[in-house]
């Protein structure tokens, strides 16, 4: 959840977000649209933790089947968060698949026990993403388009994320590799909290659970997809 999140950057007078606030029930598909410039992105560094809100919480709440919290709110921590930023794959640093993913792997601290546990959760990100058949020796940069974002999503999944952040997943994508991230993004929301920010709604919406648009001077207001009927 965010609750009245303002976000001024250090050294200016002018803030970026104003009073933004929303819930995102868990494994459930968020969509934010809006005009370039509005301040989408800076509002999913600050989810990702990689800025701090001038004011305002950001926390994860907990509820039964009942519908009631069952325990006090938690902060939303970096390390609980996966995001996905537009064209990942311009930013893959490795020569092979194995060691993308493993780049940012703890090197000596945690242990074997740790390491284990890393391992078996990318067997089930590599499950979830359809990536079984790459050779771990592959060089990530001879992947196809779809391939690659398939990839960069692993990388996060591996951590098994509270929420997956996405920024326009289908960027740069041709036809093809655009319909099987849709695809592939319809089988992950029944496992994970998801919220993407993108253009391409027509493509998104039979996905989309809530819907939000962020106005010039970074205003957030839930509202309808232009095209359907989702709230």
């Amino acid at each position: 959840m965010v609750k009245d999140v303002y976000y001024r950057p250090p050294g200016t007078q002018i803030n970026l977000l104003n009073g933004v606030s929303f819930s995102l029930p868990e494994k459930s598909f968020g969509l934010i649209f809006g005009q370039s410039g509005s301040g989408k992105t800076t509002l999913l560094q600050l989810l990702a933790g990689l800025s701090k809100p001038t004011s305002g919480s950001i926390y994860i709440q907990k509820y039964s089947n009942e519908g009631k919290p069952n325990q006090p709110p938690e902060s939303l921590v970096p390390e609980r968060v996966g995001i996905v930023f537009q064209f990942p794959e311009r930013y893959f640093v490795a020569d092979t698949v194995l060691d993308e993913i493993t780049f940012g792997w703890p090197k000596q601290k945690g242990g074997l026990q740790l390491k284990e546990q890393l391992v078996l959760n990318l067997q089930r990100a590599f499950n979830w993403v359809g990536l079984n058949g790459i050779s771990l020796d592959k060089d990530p940069h001879s992947l196809s388009g779809g391939y690659k974002r398939r990839l960069a999503l692993a990388i996060q999944l591996a951590q098994v994320p509270d929420l997956l952040i996405l920024d326009e997943p289908l960027a740069g994508l041709d036809w093809k590799a655009r319909a099987d991230v849709v695809k592939l993004l319809k089988h992950l929301k029944k496992e994970l909290t998801i919220l993407v920010v993108s253009h391409d709604l027509k493509e998104l919406e039979d996905l989309v659970d809530r819907s939000w648009r962020m106005e010039m001077g970074g205003v957030l207001t839930e509202e309808c997809l232009p095209s359907t009927g989702l709230v």
